[in-house]
């Protein structure tokens, strides 16, 4: 990989923690997620304009990615109802790609290299800990099937971008339908889980919600565009450095309670991520 290549998925990494950090602090997470989504759709008709369509060959892992980032975008924001952003987190971006790896090495045929595997133990014990924190100091229990319900459709839209990117051979037009599909099939799910209530959005909401869409769609233009250029479990573990500015985001700003416990589990992930990446 090269150093270009790193530092921007360093800064893919901080604005993907930045949009996560001003959901969270939205007054209602679901339509803070459809403020994002109607942003990501509006920024992708614009950019769909100029570039060509997706090859045909990508639609299938386009369509599939568009399923995966609606449920993702759901359960995230219902584990922010019920966790702190330090602690929701590490849990939901650290197993990802510690899935990515494992079903990259059984249905990729990626080789795992020695690091890559010592990495993964170190991954698992930092969510262990952290996940065991959540009840150790008595935090909600809901927080931890929506945290890693959406770590698995993180793995999901991860492993279908980065092939499907690949295939198209045009990020930029990848990106751009992948979420402007997503609008029409995210809305009625907003409205399914909120009720009408959801579509009578608060000027603040659309305030923070357009700009964590537009951090968010950087973000990610980033990650896929890495993909198409280096390794793609590799790209997901160093996109999930995130973590580190995710935690000093909401110890930091938001001041959520900081344990000894929670620290350490961090900077396992953290680590486990430092260490698959050398």
């Amino acid at each position: 990989m090269s150093l270009s290549i790193f530092i921007a998925i360093l800064c893919a990494a901080l604005l993907h923690a930045s949009w996560n950090a001003l959901v969270k602090n939205s007054s209602d997470k679901i339509q803070g997620m459809l403020v994002l989504t109607l942003t990501h759709g509006f920024l992708g008709v614009v950019i769909a304009c100029f570039v060509e369509l997706p090859k045909i060959e990508a639609w299938p892992w386009l369509l599939a990615s568009v399923l995966f980032h609606v449920i993702y975008q759901c359960l995230l924001a219902l584990a922010y109802n019920h966790g702190s952003l330090s602690r929701v987190y590490p849990i939901a971006r650290g197993t990802a790609p510690l899935i990515v790896l494992l079903v990259s090495f059984l249905l990729l045929e990626d080789i795992l290299v020695t690091m890559e595997i010592v990495g993964i133990l170190i991954l698992g014990l930092g969510i262990f800990g952290m996940a065991q924190g959540v009840f150790s100091n008595h935090e909600s229990l809901k927080l931890l099937p929506y945290a890693f319900g959406s770590a698995i459709a993180t793995a999901g839209y991860t492993l279908s971008d980065g092939i499907g990117a690949r295939i198209s051979e045009n990020a930029t037009s990848y990106i751009a339908w992948l979420f402007i599909l997503t609008v029409p099939v995210f809305i009625p799910l907003a409205i399914v889980l909120k009720g009408f209530i959801v579509i009578k959005i608060p000027l603040k909401t659309w305030r923070v919600g357009s700009a964590a869409g537009v951090f968010s769609f950087l973000s990610y233009w980033v990650a896929i565009w890495a993909m198409t250029k280096a390794s793609i479990p590799l790209v997901a573990a160093l996109r999930e450095t995130s973590i580190l500015f995710a935690f000093l985001i909401g110890t930091l700003i938001f001041k959520e309670k900081i344990t000894k416990q929670k620290i350490i589990a961090a900077l396992f992930i953290l680590s486990g991520l430092v260490v698959m990446r050398l």
